[in-house]
């Protein structure tokens, strides 16, 4: 069994994310949403932005992940799907870290974000290393779980081989999808964004992916909001 572990956690989590704080991270965002939809790159907005309201940096992060700038936006809710039909052959693809880690940060009891594009987003990082926690066998559980609810006929579930432990969360998904009765394959490959901006019915909160693909489902969400305490924020800008 794995050690106990609270993904995506930061001890300032607290106080930077307490409600006193909240009204002047929705004025940020919205000062971040006007500076981005006048061409001013992410980076950009950020600095002027946090400097003005003397943000942290999760603080910060928090700010650009909940925003979409508004021709984004448009696009994302475009292409995004209500349910499985006329998937070929009712299949999704799932970006497997994104999910999971998903998840995992939201049953750490750690912050996560309601988006503009209707997503739920986190603070964590994956840079390249990832461990197995106590809260990834509940949070793969949850997601092949949500995939039989969606209505999938199968679902392939995409990690990137270069990650430390890939093959360790495939092989945890797999073992729970028989268990479960699912039909769903985790793979490991290179290249998971490209792969995903390419294929219709992505499972994904990544904006990048989201950019790109096809098509897309927000699976995610529902799985979030549905966990017993849930630490979820919303500092979208009023529109």
């Amino acid at each position: 069994m794995a050690a106990a572990s609270r993904r995506g956690f930061f001890p300032g989590d607290e106080k930077d994310f307490a409600a006193a704080q909240l009204d002047k991270l929705k004025t940020a965002a919205a000062d971040f949403l006007y500076l981005s939809d006048r061409g001013y790159s992410p980076q950009g907005a950020a600095s002027l932005v946090g400097d003005r309201y003397q943000l942290t940096a999760r603080q910060r992060t928090a700010v650009v992940r909940t925003v979409s700038p508004q021709d984004a936006l448009a696009s994302r809710l475009a292409k995004q799907l209500c349910g499985v039909s006329g998937l070929p052959g009712g299949e999704v693809h799932v970006d497997g870290f994104n999910a999971v880690i998903a998840l995992e940060v939201a049953l750490s009891g750690s912050p996560v974000f309601f988006c503009m594009d209707g997503t739920v987003r986190d603070l964590a990082g994956l840079r390249g290393t990832y461990r197995i926690i106590d809260k990834t066998y509940e949070a793969v559980r949850l997601l092949v779980g949500g995939l039989w609810e969606l209505g999938a006929a199968k679902a392939a579930v995409y990690l990137d081989a270069p990650v430390s432990n890939s093959g360790r969360l495939k092989t945890l998904i797999n073992e729970t999808a028989r268990t479960l009765g699912f039909p769903a394959e985790a793979q490991t490959v290179g290249g998971v964004d490209r792969l995903l901006g390419a294929l219709p019915g992505v499972v994904t909160a990544d904006s990048a992916v989201l950019d790109r693909c096809i098509s897309w489902l927000n699976m995610g969400t529902g799985l979030v909001k549905a966990i017993p305490g849930v630490w979820l924020l919303d500092i979208r800008p009023d529109r």
